[in-house]
């Protein structure tokens, strides 16, 4: 019982629990979007902007660092947590104009830019799903126990950039500025996710601390309030639910089309061309060139479609070269050793492509690191495998020399900031 005791008293959050007054005080300064916090938001605006525009994460992350979003937002949830109507009134009203001040910004921005392609960074914001409500929710749940907590430690930073609330806001405002309504309808079903999740957990968490009411409940007025947030938050997670379910769903057809591909799709004497997979017409187009394939082969593929679970999906089969005779055959083999030489060729130039392009994007982090960190000059990152005993682990191992050392707190940020830019969640750090 003494040991269940010490591991529950280890999770306990009274220890470290900030003075309830002060955490109202911080929480409702954070709200006011007018001076300061409104030129930050601004500039913070741009900044996103600009990094979307360019298709730089390590911009749209310093965007994300100095934007003040999240005090309107924690308010809201603070609100209706102590039952406060004037503050759920500010904070409200707050967000709502630093919404629209955000959408006015990035479209004038994205207006007057020369470039209007919509990059990945955008992109990947115009699909909301699932996990982006589970990002918010427990970025939110990290947030406001950070905050009711005397050891705030970068937790603030980190929720800042994990439920990431400048970057959907400004490809809505890219999505008004092209008149892609798809776009802008996404983004800003993304920034209200959000929105609504880091307030919800806000509120969970100020109930779970049993912060004192403002105003005693009224319980036919508790019934409502209730109701109203309960049906805000299934109207927001039921859409999400159904486009994590086609992710996921679009994921799992590529794996098993591609595994079928892969193992049985190989003729011989033909080459495989090109192949396209269709996961919402669950279709598998292929297109050979080499010998005449036989409908009787293509019969047995089709017939094999089962064994990979892809009952009910179309193969089409087209051929770029055809043999009727002795001498088209001969034709045939002659093309395809022209075609597997092409590719061997085409395999060493997208080696060589690969390694230029690796070359330019190891230049482009350490430019990005060494503004971050001037004391940084050279850096090497190399994707590597460990291997265990009955597993195995892919990771990247960074390599960094410095003029000077670096702090344990700049080494937990670099390490952190290396994770986001490279997308990798084990990565290995070594400094010098």
């Amino acid at each position: 019982m003494n040991i269940i005791s010490q591991i529950l008293e280890n999770f306990s959050l009274n220890n470290e629990k900030e003075k309830i007054d002060k955490v109202i005080d911080n929480i409702t300064r954070g709200i006011v979007f007018k001076g300061t916090n409104l030129w930050i938001l601004v500039f913070a605006i741009f900044i996103a902007s600009l990094g979307l525009n360019v298709n730089s994460t390590a911009v749209i992350i310093g965007a994300m660092l100095v934007s003040p979003l999240m005090g309107p937002i924690m308010g809201m949830g603070l609100s209706l947590g102590i039952n406060d109507l004037e503050l759920l009134k500010n904070a409200l009203r707050n967000y709502i104009f630093a919404t629209v001040v955000g959408l006015i910004t990035s479209t004038i921005y994205f207006l007057i830019t020369p470039i209007n392609e919509a990059h990945s960074e955008i992109l990947a914001r115009t699909q909301p799903n699932i996990y982006d409500v589970l990002i918010a929710f427990f970025g939110g749940l990290a947030g406001i126990i950070a905050t009711t907590s005397k050891q705030k430690g970068n937790v603030i930073t980190g929720v800042a950039i994990a439920t990431a609330l400048m970057p959907p806001l400004c490809t809505a405002g890219f999505g008004l500025a092209t008149l892609n309504w798809q776009y802008f309808s996404g983004a800003f079903y993304l920034y209200f996710i959000n929105t609504v999740f880091i307030a919800f957990a806000t509120l969970i968490t100020v109930r779970f601390l049993q912060f004192p009411l403002k105003h005693l409940a009224d319980a036919d007025a508790e019934k409502k309030s209730k109701r109203i947030i309960t049906t805000i938050v299934l109207i927001t997670l039921i859409p999400s639910v159904y486009f994590g379910y086609d992710t996921i769903r679009n994921e799992r057809y590529n794996s098993k089309a591609q595994r079928f591909i892969e193992l049985e799709c190989n003729i011989e004497n033909d080459y495989l061309l090109n192949k396209t997979i269709d996961p919402k017409s669950e279709s598998i187009s292929l297109i050979y060139g080499g010998a005449k394939i036989e409908e009787q082969q293509i019969d047995i593929l089709k017939k094999k479609l089962i064994n990979y679970d892809l009952k009910g999906t179309e193969l089409k089969i087209k051929q770029g070269f055809s043999s009727e005779d002795k001498s088209q055959m001969v034709l045939s083999k002659s093309n395809e050793k022209i075609f597997n030489l092409e590719k061997e060729n085409a395999d060493l130039r997208t080696k060589l492509d690969t390694l230029i392009i690796e070359k330019g994007k190891v230049i482009q982090i350490l430019k990005e690191v060494n503004a971050i960190f001037p004391q940084i000059n050279s850096i090497i990152i190399q994707p590597s495998t460990e291997y265990f005993e009955k597993t195995q682990e892919y990771k990247t191992i960074v390599f960094v020399k410095t003029r000077s050392k670096l702090s344990n707190d700049e080494n937990k940020k670099l390490e952190y900031w290396l994770k986001i830019r490279l997308k990798t969640a084990s990565l290995m750090l070594l400094i010098e």
